[in-house]
């Protein structure tokens, strides 16, 4: 089952529609408010959900030794010409366009909130190929016309641990994985796929920092998950969606598919 939704905190909601707008080309689903706005990402929704508290109070740190939510990932093409106009307006990079590990090529960047936000560009070639079937359907998706939402990244403990919990409990597939060689952190990762959407997860050799997910502040809220609802610790988000929270710090909510 997929990643249907990601619920993204921001202090202004209709700064937030311009921004994915102009440089996501994510269009608006629906009608926006003042308090939330639903855009079309191709294979998921993504909801602004306006909060009081900005970027000044997260305790969200972008050292991916920290576990939990690292990055939401959009596939595109052109991805040096879309760098270069977020560049030229001004928007603050984290990383430049590169190639990366798996023969893609990838750039990191902050939403006007501090989220941060990947392009990939290009097929990953992966190191380790477990789920034949799952890379196919995952190419078979191409080259999209316009930046399609890809992966939800996360920093995690066990990998086994995690590929079972979320393949057990909402079908998804380790599909594969990236090795990083030359970082001697002993840093790699994996692929969960889970339909046309996967929960990349990152693994160390090395001690990592925990953090408990913020609901109520800018930045990544959680994702909704398809399928039900997990014996987990939850929270109340402020919207009122009952949040689970795994071992590792990850904010999901549950939903059916339609």
């Amino acid at each position: 089952m997929p990643i249907k939704n990601v619920v993204v905190n921001c202090t202004d909601v209709q700064r937030s529609v311009e921004y994915y707008t102009r440089f996501l080309e994510l269009p608006v689903v629906g009608e926006p408010t003042a308090e939330r706005a639903v855009l079309d990402a191709v294979t998921a929704t993504i909801e602004l959900r306006a909060v009081g508290h900005g970027r000044d109070r997260t305790t969200w740190s972008p050292d991916d030794l920290q576990k939990g939510f690292r990055h939401i990932g959009f596939k595109v093409d052109r991805i040096d010409e879309r760098a270069a106009v977020l560049k030229e307006a001004g928007v603050e990079f984290k990383l430049d366009p590169l190639d990366a590990e798996g023969k893609v090529r990838i750039c990191f960047f902050y939403d006007p909130d501090g989220t941060l936000l990947e392009m990939i560009a290009g097929d990953l070639q992966y190191a380790e190929v477990l789920d034949a079937d799952g890379v196919a359907k995952e190419r078979a998706l191409g080259v999209p016309t316009r930046p399609r939402f890809d992966h939800i990244a996360v920093t995690i403990e066990d990998r086994e641990q995690t590929s079972s919990y979320y393949d057990q409990h909402y079908g998804f597939s380790f599909i594969g994985t990236i090795e990083q060689p030359h970082d001697t952190r002993g840093f790699n990762i994996g692929y969960l796929k889970g339909g046309d959407t996967v929960l990349e997860v990152f693994t160390y050799d090395v001690d990592k920092e925990s953090r408990d997910p913020q609901l109520d502040v800018a930045g990544f809220a959680y994702a909704e998950l398809v399928g039900d609802p997990p014996d987990l610790p939850a929270e109340t988000a402020p919207n009122g969606t009952k949040v689970y929270v795994d071992s590792d710090g990850f904010a999901f909510a549950v939903g059916s598919e339609a």
